[in-house]
């Protein structure tokens, strides 16, 4: 529930806190919203500003940048990174201005690819001629060498820690996604194609469901007042169940194991109060249901009725837990290890 003031104006009406506490709260609450992502105005320019700063320099990069060279690269790479660096400390030394501090932080560490692609030029590791890739690859191709470039951006995150940003977690997961697929060619040999195999897709998998257990791990031990996990938890998801997705199997008993793993996966979103499990978990309960319909039962005049009577079913499901939800869940969360119980009763609330 927001708290607005005109209830903490009613509160004080009521004789449940006095008027300079229901003053003293709002300016309180105030200051720390202002550090909490939102659809403010000031958040979106925030946010619209640094997806244009960080984009200019990773997705948009142009083949012209190329002409400076390693060295060149290497020059640049460093005065961005000092210079947003510097940027972020200044905004830290000022209240109410977390949220601009950890996209200039973020900036910081997305130039350490081009830092590491220059250095790799100066050291001769990107030969010239077929095959040579460039910078602005890093980000549309599946190749083993940039490697290097991504275990680099991890420590270079890992080493600005101390800042607490959450937003600096972003550049780890997305390294990690892109570390997930150009892992691929490196661990079995071949090309960008590798990853599209049988084996590709099991290494999507695990490395999706290690990076969402990583998540939880961090949302266990994180300060509750802000979101450390929620980029982990978005591309851990992403990466898990795209290389779920993109399995074959002959076997109805295999895409009903799928379904069912993507139930589970609702069912977690509800528990963790993550909307990237159902939303995904819904994709793939929604692709099940479709293969059901123009595969399985193409010809069967009972399966739209089957399927209505399923989803009034659920329905009536949810109004059974709403009835019960307080006693059912307290059961459930009793065999919880306490630190779980922490989380869910946090998301809950």
């Amino acid at each position: 529930m927001k708290v607005t003031r005109p209830m903490l104006d009613e509160a004080a009406v009521a004789g449940v806190i006095s008027a300079d506490q229901a003053g003293t709260l709002w300016s309180y609450l105030s200051r720390r919203e202002g550090d909490t992502p939102s659809f403010k105005a000031a958040h979106v320019l925030y946010y619209l500003g640094g997806m244009i700063a960080i984009g200019a320099m990773t997705l948009f990069m142009t083949l012209g940048w190329e002409r400076f060279g390693g060295g060149g690269l290497v020059l640049i790479a460093a005065v961005y990174a000092i210079l947003a660096l510097a940027l972020t400390g200044w905004l830290l030394a000022r209240p109410g201005l977390a949220i601009p501090a950890g996209i200039t932080a973020t900036l910081a560490v997305v130039m350490v690819p081009l830092g590491v692609y220059g250095a790799q030029h100066l050291l001769g590791f990107w030969a010239d001629g077929p095959g040579t890739s460039t910078y602005r690859e890093y980000h549309t191709r599946i190749d083993w060498r940039w490697l290097v470039m991504e275990f680099a951006t991890l420590a270079a995150a890992v080493a600005l820690r101390r800042y607490r940003l959450p937003f600096l977690v972003m550049p780890v997961a997305v390294t990690l996604w892109y570390m997930s697929m150009d892992i691929v060619p490196f661990l079995f040999g071949g090309d960008a194609h590798e990853f599209f195999s049988d084996r590709g897709k099991r290494v999507s998998l695990a490395f999706g469901a290690l990076m969402t257990a990583l998540a939880f791990v961090v949302d266990l031990r994180s300060d509750r007042s802000k979101d450390y996990a929620f980029w982990l938890y978005l591309f851990g998801v992403l990466t898990f169940w795209g290389g779920l997705s993109l399995m074959r199997s002959d076997s109805e008993l295999g895409k009903l194991l799928y379904c069912g793993i993507n139930l589970a996966m609702i069912a977690a979103g509800a528990a963790l109060s993550r909307r990237v499990f159902a939303v995904f978990g819904a994709l793939g309960v929604a692709g099940y249901l479709g293969h059901l319909s123009h595969t399985v039962f193409r010809d069967s005049m009972l399966f739209p009725v089957a399927l209505t009577a399923i989803g009034l079913a659920v329905i009536a499901a949810g109004v059974w837990w709403q009835r019960h939800e307080d006693a059912v869940g307290e059961r459930l969360r009793s065999y919880l290890p306490a630190g779980v119980r922490d989380l869910l009763a946090h998301r809950a609330g």
